[in-house]
């Protein structure tokens, strides 16, 4: 049974699961004080040390406070997500070996149209009649890549090779190790409104585990570092 306080709903069908984690606030202090031998430790100390550490640059020793997620996402935000390599482990279910929840596909709950002055924004609309003609529209796309799949399955083509026609809205699920150095840059890159909202709402899952595991660390972050617009500061 999975514990509710550790799972976090994503979209329609996805979550974001912390599974495991090695290390807090005083991980990062520890790592930091050993570089002038001393370890000479408060509450108060501690925090104060960390701000100082945010606020002047000194990240690495953020990297001794690792995560483990259990992440189930659409493949187009597995495909932005995995740009983040550095610092970043991550292992996926693959289709070649599995039909699990082939048939799980990510349905937008908002209709967004292109900004036209940043051509990397899109800008949310409400027209319910738009909304119901591009949520058919994408069904029935969705049915018939399925119908095509299960055919080909049933033909004894091979898993590999019949997952070529799935879409990238369909779900996926990855197992994904990070350290607090590496999720800081990419909160700092996807809890933003430059990045697409899909990933923006994955982004938001991993920053309340981050707050949760780390108070000082994620307090001193969104004080010092983020620049973002989409994390409460």
């Amino acid at each position: 049974m999975k514990n509710s306080e550790n799972i976090l709903k994503v979209l329609d069908k996805g979550f974001v699961e912390i599974v495991d984690y090695m290390g807090g606030d005083r991980s990062a202090v520890r790592a930091a004080r050993v570089s002038h031998g001393k370890d000479i430790s408060t509450d108060e100390r501690d925090k104060n040390l960390i701000a100082y550490l945010m606020k002047n640059g000194h990240t690495s020793p953020f990297e001794h406070i690792t995560f483990t997620f259990h992440v189930k996402a659409p493949i187009f935000v597995v495909r932005q997500w995995f740009r983040h390599r550095i610092g970043m482990s991550p292992n996926e279910i693959s289709r070649r070996y599995t039909s699990k929840n082939v048939d799980e596909f990510y349905i937008p709950s908002n209709i967004r149209i292109q900004d036209i002055e940043d051509k990397q924004k899109s800008v949310v609309v409400e027209d319910e009649g738009l909304k119901k003609q591009m949520i058919e529209i994408i069904e029935e796309a969705y049915l018939k890549t399925y119908e095509s799949y299960e055919k080909l399955i049933n033909l004894g083509v091979a898993k590999e090779l019949a997952r070529i026609i799935l879409p990238v809205g369909e779900y996926t699920e990855f197992y994904l190790t990070t350290n607090a150095r590496a999720l800081m840059h990419f909160l700092d890159m996807r809890a933003s409104s430059h990045a697409q909202w899909e990933i923006q709402q994955y982004a938001i899952a991993l920053a309340h585990f981050f707050q949760k595991i780390c108070p000082w660390t994620y307090e001193a972050y969104i004080k010092y570092v983020y620049q973002g617009d989409v994390l409460e500061k």
